[in-house]
């Protein structure tokens, strides 16, 4: 019997890495009606889930009151995992196949996966290489178009320091011969990264390797443009009408790229009232991702 509480769990991905996630199953009078119940893996952005103030934080309970479950999963990118440089996107696909796998054993078969930010980006790369029967669907939450093109523009916008060409000329010297496996690794802080001032709250901290393989011009894991004509599941895009940080034109264009490619099960929801991070309209994302939920039955 699944404990019908708040649960944490550890567990590995196959390369050993370990991880650690927040199981909320909803109230159930039986385990085969909480088993039946859709449950959603919630894949956080640059700050992983304990940290962050919005969707990673608030959604599983905002979720659990609808009588939805969540788990929650910290993958190898949270936190401080792009500053210490052992941790790179291109392996944290195993994070998210180990989180399947824990709620297959438990007999969870109706499986959905919800990327926030980075974690879209993340979702939709797992989607692309990925098959198990028991995951029904993608929902995507400000999912840029490609994670190099955005950050290079970001760049450029708010001119940075240095600039993006200049930390590519830099970590190809550093990272030489092989970005993968080098040991040469060093911080790296951009200045006017987010935005126009010298505040800390503009600056950008990564290590050269974890840039290179997640915003580097070589970073092909993240330029999801190439990776979601693969992606056959089901696709639901949500985006903050007010967001910033991702344009409109970037989520319709993903999605004309995976319906022309034959996957016809695309839907995109706008969350009046939201920026970046739909949470700041919380009835109305639960709604809408419990609505579309429904339709799969």
């Amino acid at each position: 019997m699944i404990q019908k509480d708040q649960k944490y769990i550890v567990f590995k991905a196959s390369d050993g890495f370990e991880i650690d996630g927040l199981l909320l199953p909803r109230d159930s009078k039986s385990e085969e009606e909480l088993l039946y119940t859709p449950i959603i893996i919630i894949v956080h952005g640059e700050l992983g889930h304990f940290l962050s103030h919005g969707t990673p934080r608030l959604l599983p309970t905002s979720l659990y009151n609808q009588g939805i479950s969540s788990f929650a999963i910290n993958t190898r990118m949270a936190n401080i995992g792009q500053k210490t440089g052992e941790l790179i996107f291109d392996d944290a696909i195993m994070d998210i196949e180990a989180a399947v796998d824990i709620l297959k054993n438990m007999g969870f078969y109706r499986i959905y996966i919800l990327g926030y930010s980075l974690g879209s980006n993340l979702t939709v790369y797992y989607a692309s290489q990925c098959s198990n029967p028991n995951v029904q669907g993608i929902i995507l939450e400000g999912c840029t178009y490609s994670l190099p093109e955005s950050h290079k523009k970001r760049l450029n916008k708010w001119a940075s320091i240095p600039s993006y060409d200049e930390i590519y000329e830099k970590a190809k010297e550093i990272l030489k011969p092989d970005p993968y496996t080098s040991l040469n690794d060093t911080i790296l802080v951009v200045s006017r990264a987010w935005g126009p001032t010298l505040k800390p709250k503009h600056f950008g901290i990564f290590t050269y390797r974890t840039w290179w393989f997640m915003k580097g011009p070589e970073a092909t894991k993240t330029k999801t443009y190439n990776l979601i004509s693969q992606v056959k599941l089901p696709i639901l895009f949500l985006r903050g009408e007010n967001d910033r940080i991702v344009e409109s034109e970037e989520t319709i264009k993903l999605a004309s790229i995976a319906k022309k490619a034959g996957n016809f099960n695309v839907t995109i929801k706008y969350i009046p009232d939201a920026r970046h991070d739909c949470m700041e309209n919380p009835s109305k994302t639960t709604d809408v991702i419990i609505g579309w939920i429904s339709l799969k039955v």
